[in-house]
This record gives structure tokens, sequence and C-alpha cells, in this order.
């Protein structure tokens, strides 16, 4: 997260949020979290290291007890400068020391404890080795829900990556595809997600004729061409919050095949979209938009899940894919993105990022999902 998106909020927010994963810790049977720099501690703490390296870090939180933020010595200025630093206690080690020891004081000796997804194996194993009788679980297996409820402020962050998006693509709309490189486009379309305001571009994927057929295509230097259908997928981090959002364009006017292909995913979408309410399961939102597709004829090319949750990541938890039954909550985001992919032909992909309201959906995409003819 960026200084900008800490600004955003307050120590109590970061307070807040701690309680609550303690709470979800105690609920899920777990003696506590740890947690590793990574996207979890950014959104608990306010805090990213400046660089990640082999020297531990790790919070610790445990129903009951004051959050204790394990650091070395040399880091230390930094993590109390964090906004969430005043409702936590530092414990600094210095090199030569052993930081398992002073990790392992903190924890039941054991206790089962849910573990940061990207935590370093030599951590996870160093604190194994002092303290045999814990065991670990990963936070998204033990708390997948963790993150996935915005609040307000969130809420209006993801919405400000989104409309930068959009923004993005109605500038690129109106630029040269014939003849060009994807890399071109797709460095077009990364320098106009930074000119509206992201600090991380993740990805520009830029998926021209049957190179489209390929939903995570990677850009390379084929010549777009006059008839092609160009998938547009590109997103990243806007003061800390993500954006992703993907939209299928023709260079020239399409044929009748391609015109119905494109109709047909962008009736899917809207058919995902209006299935979003609190109280359904994830897996709706999938089998709306999956049931267009499929009664067409075209089920067999429609290749992935239909969303994934967005934060502080571009992608996390809740995943709207059949077997998942999490119900929606409102304040959840996710994407709705349905596609076909023909191969050697061509694909087809319409994505908003979508938060459920206290009674339906609400977009934070909204540019044109009819298709759009460039040159």
């Amino acid at each position: 997260m960026t200084g900008a998106a800490s600004a955003s909020f307050t120590a109590d927010d970061y307070e807040a949020r701690m309680e609550r994963a303690a709470r979800q810790a105690a609920d899920a049977g777990l003696a506590g979290l740890l947690v590793a720099p990574g996207p979890d501690l950014v959104w608990l703490t306010g805090y990213t290291p400046t660089a990640v390296t082999e020297r531990l870090t790790l919070l610790v939180l445990a129903p009951g007890r004051d959050p204790v933020l394990v650091v070395p010595t040399l880091e230390a200025p930094d993590a109390e400068r964090a906004l969430g630093a005043s409702a936590l206690t530092l414990r600094d080690w210095t090199d030569g020391k052993d930081p398992y020891a002073a990790t392992a004081a903190l924890l039941d000796a054991d206790g089962r404890f849910g573990i940061s997804d990207n935590a370093w194996a030599m951590h996870l194993l160093g604190l194994q080795r002092t303290l045999p009788g814990t065991s670990y679980a990963s936070l998204t297996e033990a708390l997948p829900m963790l993150r996935a409820v915005k609040d307000a402020a969130e809420l209006e962050l993801l919405a400000a990556a989104g409309a930068a998006a959009d923004a993005a693509f109605e500038e690129i709309r109106s630029v040269a595809f014939a003849g060009r490189r994807e890399s071109d486009v797709a460095a077009d379309l990364a320098g106009l997600l930074r000119r509206f305001g992201h600090s991380q571009v993740d990805f520009t994927i830029v998926a021209s004729g049957p190179n489209g057929a390929n939903p995570h295509h990677e850009v390379g230097d084929r010549v777009i061409e006059r008839g092609d259908m160009v998938v547009l997928d590109f997103g990243g981090l806007r003061d800390g919050y993500g954006s992703d959002t993907s939209r299928t364009v023709h260079v020239g006017e399409p044929t009748d095949e391609e015109r119905r292909v494109h109709d047909l995913v962008r009736e899917a979408q809207e058919a995902g979209f209006r299935a979003v309410r609190p109280g359904a399961a994830c897996q709706e939102v999938d089998r709306a938009a999956r049931a267009v597709i499929e009664d067409a004829g075209y089920g067999e090319y429609f290749i992935h899940r239909t969303g994934h949750g967005i934060g502080v990541t571009t992608h996390e938890p809740p995943y709207m894919i059949e077997g998942e039954e999490q119900p929606l909550v409102p304040g959840m985001c996710f994407s709705v993105e349905p596609g076909v992919y023909l191969p050697g032909r061509f694909g087809v992909r319409i994505e908003d990022i979508v938060t459920v309201t206290g009674d339906g959906g609400r977009r934070l995409n909204n540019t044109a999902r009819e298709m759009v003819i460039v040159d």
C-alpha cells in the first residue's frame, strides 16, 4: 500500500482490523495468527518493510493479547512510523540473536496458528524447530474472508481505482491498433494507468486475433491486424487498492459470428451481475453467467471461473466458482468476467468489478460493454 492509501485510514482503523482478525482466529479454533510482510500485514497495520529480506518480520495476533510486531532492530524505526504502530507492541531483535526464540515466547507451545500464505518457508521451519508442538494453516485456508468485506473508505478507494481504469480504456480506444505490436498498445495502457493515478501496474494483457483465445496471454510482438478481435485486460493498484477490467474491441468491422459471440459474453456478464445480492452463494454468480454461454452451445469455451475478489491485491477471496458456497455480504468486491475462447481464432472477455450492496450489486466499472470498433 502506498503512503497515500495509508493516509485514508487511522490508527483506530488498524486497531479494529487487528482485533477483528484475532476474534476470527479464535472463532476458527486457532491460537492466533502469524502475519508476514505482504498484503495482510499492510491491511492490518499499514506497515510495508522497505525491503523483504531473510530477516524475520512477523505480526503476532492472539485472542485476548495485545498485538506484537517482531522486527529486526535496524527496521524498527520504519515500523514505528506505520499508522497502526500505536495499536501494537514492537519487539525488535538484533543480528546474531535468534528471532524464532523471540517469537516463540509469544506463542502457545501447542497451538495451531494461521500463517500468511507468503511467509518464507525458512521462517515457518524455524518456528517449527523451536516449537515442535505447534501446527499451522495458511491464512487463505483458515480465514479466507479476512479481508473480503470492505468498509466505506475501502470501497471509495476501489471505486476510484475502477474509475481510473475506465479513464484509461476511454483513452486507449482512440489510439491506433492496426499495424502496431501488442506490446506497443500494452505500453500505452500501462502509461495511461499511471497517468490516472496508479502507482503499480500489475498486468496489461493485449491479446489480438488468435492470441485472444488464451485468457492469460503474455503480451508479445504480434502485429495487430485489421479484422482482429483484441482482448484488453488491465489493472493494478491505485492508492493501495486494486483495479481490474476487461473489454474486447475489434479492429474494423466484425463478422456476424464475432459480433454474436461478443453479444453472448455481454449477456452472460449481465446475468452474472444480476445474480449479485446479499445471501446468494458465490457459485450462483458463476452459474448465472455460465448458463447463458452453455445454453448458446459455447460452454466448453468458457474455461475459467467467473470472478475473483479484489482489494489490496488484484486477486483474493472470495471466488465466483462452482462449489463456493460462501454467501455474499454487503461490502464484498469481486470481478464478474465471463469469456469465450475459440482456439486458433479469437476470444472475448468482458469484466467489471462489482460490490455487493444492501439489495443487489453496484458496478465499479462503467465503460461501454457493447463492442467497440477501433482503428
